[in-house]
């Protein structure tokens, strides 16, 4: 199939250099042909490069970019010799050849650690006018390369192609591109130093690592600029950080969104909510959420109500919320064409809806049939649909809203989405949909976002996104799409939400159990098993294939998926922990083991074992009737969570699984807080926080992060950040605690003693929960 890149001439390169100039803080390389190379120093550790073919830049706006986004001013020397201008800081020499503007990064070691090679070159696009752009690099050897978001292929994405079009893939396979999040920023790893490469530009984009060309990489986009960030590390950890720097982090979400969530297309009428709760209730099912999917609309008329399937919805969620369920409700994008119909009227009114050049309103077929679609990318269109939510917010009391098919989706077409000449205003930059489709998805879940929080000030919001660009963590979070309930697709959940996590993406999660066709009871509660470890945890699942609730599967997968259930709830402290991370410092909540040791070649090729936070390694089971498996474990020893057994790190270990549960270990020295079991986030007060300690010969930090579980108190110091250190020999043990922030607890610590070689009083005891030391 063709698609936008395909409609372009031949290549275009850079000249050589003309001159040199120094302006508002960046370095502008002319070539005598008329090429600009703009080159910003973000910092240190992250360089800017924009190309400009026609002799000028256009207007400098990105969707990605974190409003909020500062660096303190980096000094940096400029210097040049025959062949090259070097750009020098602290921790980088970036070299531009001369005779044709090709870049290269070293480090201060003189390492190379990136490098042009076919470099930038561009061509004329015959049937959109403007310019295809494009970028060559050399492929260094042994290289690696991860991110780019939730491909469906292994973690390392060396030797395969991608395109980012946002596109609604239902029943999506293995290797299935695009799909429905556009995500361009991707690392590279070779001789252990990592890098990252951010390409900020949202017309479609395609990115080839070595398939083509088995000594390059390339990426390119149908129009606009090359305009790429190199991100140094050494470590993925800090490319990770730094890119979350660059497009932003989120804020703390409620506590109970990191509880269980249970969701099908569709439960109603009211009836059958209520049902579901009930039930819940009736086998001791941990859930903190229940999903009402676009079937409580009015013919599918968003922010309306079926009044026959439910007809009083305010008592339905206020019973809802007595018996500890938040109620999270789906929105779409398409509004539907009726004259009758408040939304739609009001959209004329205010001409919120996209059009085409010559004015029409663009009509698209979605679930009310034909619907006008609202540019979002327009900030008083946002304003506008932030405001519709005034009645479900305040006066119903929703606590989540979810925004699906906004790629967005159409039925009737063969492209699936709105033509490529439908105009947006792009926040004052207009232009046509080929650019500001793949942030579409994205503006929405802004306007969300912002509406819903402007409405309810003194609560965190929850919004679910299905499409999305860069940065949309700021914002929402997110689920894998339409899966099916395959085994492939349970390893699939695993190495996409794992892809998320890294891309900056970490409150992501899979429909567990799979969406389109049932799960075998087995396969049910090992997704389940996996989606413990997964920051947004919710089955769902498409109604014509049958029920999909815990209790659906006989008596032993109830009981497996409540014990599973369970144990995310005792780890709530852990994910909370870890999501205080991901917003203080932009660190991945889910992190491959190459991640963890990236000097190791062989964890380039690894894709089922990950860490959860900073100490808990997770592998899932993804294949049936599993009695064992290989489990790598990093350098260190590490003990099996639930047998207590202790393992040598840094090789593979044949590691026995049961019904009941899959390989958890966890790191020597490590504290990993416990809550006490409950329905729900919020059922009791927690009178007592278990802490277990792992024995380490040596030393080792864990952190404990606590506050409200709601509203913004957090950022104004009302938060509890306990830092443990153990430092421990073959004879003693030293516990010690340091906490930062206002918040004063109520609950103490039993103290959980594991693995001591030497011999205690006691393995377990009680302590005030402001203890300073405790020598053993």
């Amino acid at each position: 199939m063709l698609t936008q890149l395909d409609f372009a001439e031949h290549e275009l390169y850079p000249d050589i250099l003309k001159k040199i100039e120094k302006k508002d803080g960046a370095i502008f390389i002319h070539s005598e042909n008329g090429v600009i190379l703009k080159i910003e120093v973000v910092s240190e550790n992250i360089i800017r490069f924009r190309y400009a073919t026609e002799g000028s830049f256009s207007d400098d706006f990105s969707y990605a970019i974190d409003p909020d986004f500062s660096f303190p001013k980096c000094n940096y020397d400029l210097q040049e010799n025959e062949q090259n201008v070097e750009l020098i800081t602290s921790t980088l020499v970036c070299k531009i050849e001369k005779e044709k503007l090709s870049v290269s990064l070293w480090n201060k070691n003189k390492e190379l650690i990136h490098k042009d090679g076919k470099g930038f070159f561009w061509k004329k696009n015959k049937e959109y006018g403007g310019n295809t752009v494009n970028m060559g690099k050399e492929y260094q050897e042994g290289e690696s390369f991860f991110g780019l978001g939730d491909k469906t292929t292994e973690q390392n994405l060396y030797g395969k192609t991608f395109r980012n079009w946002g596109s609604d893939t239902y029943g999506y396979e293995e290797n299935t591109d695009p799909s429905y999040r556009n995500i361009s920023f991707y690392y590279g790893l070779h001789q252990g130093m990592g890098y990252g490469i951010f390409f900020d530009n949202s017309f479609e984009t395609r990115f080839d690592f070595a398939k083509g060309n088995p000594k390059a990489i390339f990426f390119s986009a149908s129009g606009g600029e090359m305009n790429y960030y190199f991100i140094h590390g050494p470590k993925l950890l800090d490319v990770c950080q730094r890119y979350t720097l660059l497009t932003g982090r989120p804020e703390m979400p409620p506590l109970w969104a990191l509880g269980y969530q249970q969701c099908k297309w569709s439960y109603h009428p009211e009836k059958k909510v209520r049902e579901i709760g009930a039930t819940m209730r009736e086998h001791k099912i941990p859930c903190d959420a229940i999903y009402i999917d676009i079937d409580y609309m009015d013919g599918f008329r968003c922010f309306t109500w079926d009044k026959e399937k439910f007809p009083n919805p305010k008592k339905m969620i206020q019973d809802l919320k007595e018996d500890g369920f938040k109620t999270v409700v789906i929105i779409d994008p398409g509004i539907k064409i009726d004259d009758n119909y408040f939304v739609f009227k009001d959209g004329l009114k205010n001409n919120v809806f996209c059009k085409r050049p010559g004015g029409d309103y663009v009509i698209g077929k979605v679930w009310p049939d034909d619907c006008y679609f609202p540019d979002y990318t327009n900030p008083n269109v946002r304003k506008w649909w932030g405001n519709l939510f005034k009645e479900f917010m305040a006066e119903l009391k929703i606590d989540g809203v979810w925004n699906d098919m906004n790629e967005p989706a159409l039925f009737d077409v063969k492209s699936k989405t709105l033509p490529l000449d439908v105009r947006h205003d792009y926040d004052g930059h207009p232009c046509s949909h080929r650019k500001a489709h793949n942030i579409y998805g994205m503006q929405m879940a802004r306007a969300t976002y912002e509406g819903i929080k402007k409405i309810n000030p003194k609560k965190r919001p929850l919004v679910i996104t299905r499409s999305g660009y860069s940065g949309l963590q700021r914002f929402a979070s997110v689920w894998t799409g339409d899966n099916l309930a395959t085994w492939r697709h349970l390893w699939l959940a695993n190495v996409q939400c794992q892809r998320l996590a890294i891309s900056g993406v970490s409150f992501c999660g899979s429909d567990v159990g799979g969406f389109v066709y049932h799960p075998s009871p087995e396969l049910f509660y090992r997704w389940i098993q996996l989606g413990v470890f997964h920051p947004f945890f919710r089955t769902h699942s498409s109604g014509d294939h049958g029920n999909q609730e815990p209790w659906s599967f006989g008596n032993e997968a109830l009981e497996l998926t409540r014990n599973a259930i369970e144990l995310r709830y005792r780890l709530l402290p852990v994910m909370y922990t870890a999501f205080y991370q991901y917003y203080k410092k932009g660190t991945p909540m889910l992190k491959p083991l190459v991640f963890e040791e990236q000097e190791n070649p062989k964890n380039a090729k690894r894709n089922n074992e990950f860490i959860v936070g900073n100490h808990i390694l997770v592998c899932p089971v993804i294949e049936e009737e599993v009695k064992a498996q290989n489990v790598y474990l990093p350098k260190g020893n590490w003990y099996d969570y639930f047998s207590n057994t202790q393992l040598k790190g840094g090789k593979l270990h044949w590691v026995n699984v049961s019904k009941n549960n899959i390989p958890v270990l966890v790191r020597e020295g490590a504290v990993v807080p416990h809550f006490p079991v409950m329905q729900y986030v919020g059922e009791k007060e927690i009178k007592t926080v278990e802490l277990n300690i792992y024995y380490k010969n040596g030393t080792e930090k864990s952190d404990f992060y606590f506050d409200k579980g709601e509203g913004y108190e957090y950022e104004n110091g009302k938060f509890r950040l306990s830092e443990f250190t153990i430092e421990g020999n073959d004879h003693s043990c030293i516990i010690r605690q340091k906490n930062e922030g206002n918040y004063v607890v109520s609950f103490n610590y039993k103290i959980n003693l594991i693995g001591f070689p030497f011999k205690l009083e006691n393995n377990n005891f009680y302590v005030d929960a402001d203890f300073k030391e405790i020598k053993l």
